[in-house]
């Protein structure tokens, strides 16, 4: 068996600021939305990355390492795209594994690695 693709399911506490975030900052675009803010649900791509977003206030198990590793076209391009909008993040750093890597939170505090081969 083997897959095509991934798509991670993010839940976030307030649709409209995530929807922000991931179209503004990231350079995502909106394929679909369902349901009302509150309860909303919206699937976004750049390129052939695909993030899936749910209004979620319910618990969740703490853990605070990645919730996406994102492959961006050009790092250096995307730095400078998160930059501009003011949003903090951590890198690049050039791992042991032979990527060079950005970590940036999302409003609801979903980390999120975009990497590229650092070669």
């Amino acid at each position: 068996m083997s897959y095509t693709s991934a798509c991670p399911v993010l839940r976030v506490s307030d649709y409209e600021r995530a929807k922000a975030f991931y179209i503004d900052v990231l350079g995502f675009a909106v394929v679909e939305e369902a349901g009302e803010t509150v309860t909303g649900f919206g699937i976004f791509q750049a390129g052939a990355a695909r993030v899936f977003l749910i209004a979620w206030n319910g618990p969740e198990a703490a853990y605070d390492n990645w919730r996406v590793y994102l492959y961006p076209e050009n790092l250096s391009d995307m730095v400078t795209r998160i930059t501009a909008t003011g949003t903090a993040f951590k890198g690049p750093t050039v791992t042991e594994y032979g990527m060079r890597e950005v970590e940036v939170i999302d409003p609801d505090g979903n980390v999120l690695c975009l990497g590229e081969d650092a070669g």
